[in-house]
């Protein structure tokens, strides 16, 4: 069991927030939110369990056949989902690299390190200033500490449970509820 980080009066970048399992708002239901910013004007940061089955290339427009056409999109976040953002991260040890908010022309140049791995992003999670640290009160969030082998693991819904689940036997059994448990 990884033990969960609490950071109050603290910054939460490069934190994992994992929706807590009762959350229902179909915007955070069962994601994993990787946290770029978090400070006294508010926080942001980009779900990476939403992948969106597209490349870079297949939009229109710049990217259709540079060197960044096979970048896979996620859904970053409900907050101006037509902004595209960048971001690359490179794992060393126990410990992660993130650049966020990246332009074009620096990613370009980042794919010549093989262990870097680079994603793009429609749209992002942000909370004004106090609006996170109310959520945090409220238990929508567990605070998770990214494991070393975060970016190797496959992006996809499933992220959520499985982080869950690694922050102990109560989140585990919670992560493994059914959506109604009626069903089960």
């Amino acid at each position: 069991m990884r033990e969960s980080i609490h950071r109050k009066g603290k910054s939460l970048a490069g934190s994992i927030l994992l929706a807590h399992p009762v959350l229902r708002d179909p915007n955070f239901r069962r994601t994993a939110v990787l946290m770029s910013t978090h400070g006294p004007d508010g926080a942001m940061g980009v779900v990476l369990n939403r992948p969106l089955e597209k490349r870079l290339g297949e939009l229109k427009g710049d990217f259709a056949f540079g060197p960044l056409s096979e970048t896979p999109i996620f859904a970053g976040g409900p907050v101006q989902t037509d902004q595209l953002i960048l971001a690359a991260w490179k794992s060393s040890g126990d410990s992660f690299q993130l650049h966020f908010g990246i332009d074009p022309e620096k990613a370009i140049q980042m794919l010549s390190d093989t262990s870097i791995r680079l994603r793009a992003y429609l749209g992002y999670s942000g909370w004004t200033a106090g609006q996170l640290e109310n959520e945090l009160k409220g238990g929508t969030w567990i605070i998770a500490s990214p494991p070393a082998d975060l970016f190797e693991r496959p992006m996809q819904e499933g992220l959520w449970r499985t982080l869950l689940g690694e922050e102990g036997d109560q989140w585990r059994i919670l992560a493994d509820e059914p959506d109604e448990p009626g069903k089960n």
